[in-house]
């Protein structure tokens, strides 16, 4: 298994990174759950403007807590990707290059992910205050009604994940089960 580190946006060639592969991330990524997810998902599907640019993006599946004082945000570990999944390819053909979360995805995700050549990279889940580390800037974007929910774009060093889904559609989730299944 290889390292990398991959910085945002992701205008380049992803195909170099393989499922199992560790990542360490920096640059500007943005959050999205649900909420946020079907309201990027209605607009697009309407022809109206999105509130961020997605081409080369990444979106991290999280809903951060609010931030202590003295603090940049609140533990934000990952949320159970799969619950966006209907709202996603739509988002991976309008040029969403990465997705952070946990968990498995559709079969019409990883086919769009073929499809536009993006990865999916699992971050741990349980570590939202580590990750919070990474993050050393904060601020909402759009959607601010939404609360933790709205989207958020932060600025990360060294976050780190692991390639669940590769640009071949190779799933880490699938082949770790063969590779221990009795």
């Amino acid at each position: 298994m290889a390292q990398h580190i991959l910085s945002s946006p992701f205008d380049y060639d992803l195909s170099s990174v393989n499922i199992g592969d560790s990542v360490l991330l920096k640059g500007y990524i943005y959050t999205g759950r649900d909420a946020a997810h079907k309201r990027l998902y209605e607009l697009a599907s309407e022809n109206k403007p999105l509130p961020v640019e997605l081409k080369n993006q990444a979106i991290y599946y999280v809903g951060p807590c609010p931030a202590k004082p003295g603090h940049i945000i609140g533990p934000c570990g990952p949320t159970t990707s799969g619950r966006v999944d209907k709202y996603t390819p739509l988002l991976l053909d309008m040029g969403l290059k990465v997705m952070i979360g946990k968990g498995f995805r559709s079969k019409e995700v990883v086919d769009a992910m073929i499809k536009n050549s993006s990865i999916y990279l699992a971050a741990v889940g349980g570590a939202g205050s580590l990750i919070a580390k990474c993050v050393k800037e904060s601020s909402v974007v759009a959607f601010e009604d939404l609360g933790t929910e709205a989207i958020y774009r932060l600025y990360v060093e060294n976050l780190p994940t692991i390639v669940a889904i590769d640009t071949k559609g190779n799933n880490l989730y699938v082949e770790g089960i063969k590779k221990y299944k009795r």
